[in-house]
């Protein structure tokens, strides 16, 4: 993006709780040293309520630009509201926050100062009591009156930040977390991933698969508790949220077996045969290439990042590591076959034992079911 375009984008996710976001809003109009520097989307989940006029009367009362975008309510979609809110914006570098937080005035003057090139920013929110919550009004908020951090809370908050600094300093391959009410990340790095994966829908766990997703496309994720946090306002539960996090309705997708970096049901909708496909090294057979799998007779080298290898043995040459996902085809007897099964994700075989993998061994399909080992990548 040109130099010329905003250089924040606040994308404000929200549903049916007009109360919460107006306090939201107003903690975002009264941020300091940030004037004319970002602009801020509600991304709304499809509420019935005052929302949409609420929001409409304030954006006639602020001086940085406002846009509200939403969709017919169909469940729990914050994957969705945060994609719809990252489209709808100009902005470079986009923070996402949750329409039931507040901000203190150097929350956008903070992750300018700290953003960073290919690094992901990530924080937390202070949770606020029912009655703490209540004392948070619009007139405290012009007033300066930003409610107190309980002891805990901070103490949590500062836990969060050295534990941050230890996984980065370990070079931890998934940690430290994300949490979606403080998220700050560039354009360019959020369209490589394509946005939050739009499967998770009801509560929980599409953070934790852009996290991983992100360390996988070689992103950094850094912490900014140490400079500044939300607060999160009290409400009643989401109704999807499980008692114990292990028992959430997303948990079992957050957990497949293969993971593509740049998801296919996000900003841009993708289907299996968009996959980057590659042949590693070479058959013995020439002919079985066609035989097998024709769809890679005609792949062109190109540049895109490569999503799923497929190696065949007997042949030449080995799995990078790179890759989304590792495709074997065994076509004969090879004495590197029990290697290779290890490192695979899918094996394809002439006379497979079984159609369905687990934790400890990949999932096999037949030799002529190429495309829909695709199929099951996606």
């Amino acid at each position: 993006m040109s130099a010329d375009k905003t250089q924040i984008g606040v994308i404000v996710s929200s549903y049916q709780r007009p109360h919460h976001l107006m306090r939201t809003l107003t903690s975002i109009a009264l941020q300091q040293g940030v004037e004319g520097e970002f602009e801020v989307v509600i991304s709304d989940d499809g509420s019935e309520d005052e929302t949409a006029e609420l929001v409409q009367e304030f954006a006639g009362q602020v001086d940085f630009p406002i846009t509200f975008v939403t969709h017919p309510h169909d469940g729990f979609q914050l994957a969705r509201c945060r994609n719809e809110g990252a489209t709808a914006s100009s902005a470079r570098y986009l923070l996402f926050v949750d329409g039931d937080c507040i901000l203190p005035p150097n929350h956008l003057a903070e992750h300018l100062k700290r953003r960073q090139p290919g690094v992901v920013m990530g924080g937390d929110c202070v949770r606020l009591d029912e009655q703490t919550s209540d004392q948070v009004t619009l007139q405290s908020l012009h007033e300066g009156l930003f409610p107190a951090t309980p002891r805990r809370e901070n103490q949590r908050m500062r836990r969060q930040a050295r534990k941050a600094w230890f996984y980065n300093l370990v070079r931890h391959p998934t940690k430290p977390k994300l949490i979606g009410n403080n998220i700050g990340i560039w354009w360019d790095d959020y369209q490589q991933l394509n946005g939050y994966d739009q499967n998770f829908v009801g509560w929980g766990c599409e953070d934790d698969d852009l996290r991983l997703r992100a360390h996988r496309a070689g992103l950094k994720v850094k912490s900014i508790l140490n400079w500044t946090y939300t607060y999160h306002l009290w409400h009643p539960t989401e109704e999807t949220q499980p008692d114990d996090w292990k028992n959430g309705l997303n948990v079992a997708y957050l957990k497949r077996p293969i993971r593509l970096t740049r998801c296919l049901n996000g900003i841009t909708k993708r289907s299996s045969d968009e996959l980057v496909v590659r042949m590693i090294g070479s058959p013995v057979e020439k002919t079985v290439v066609e035989t097998v799998t024709p769809q890679l007779a005609n792949l062109s080298a190109g540049e895109e990042r490569t999503e799923v290898e497929v190696l065949f043995l007997p042949g030449q040459g080995n799995f990078s590591g790179n890759a989304d996902c590792n495709i074997l085809v065994v076509t004969g007897k090879s004495h590197k076959a029990e290697r290779f099964v290890s490192q695979a994700d899918m094996v394809l075989m002439a006379s497979p034992s079984s159609s369905s993998g687990d934790d400890h061994r990949p999932l096999i399909f037949r030799l002529d079911q190429f495309s829909e080992a695709l199929k099951k990548v996606a």
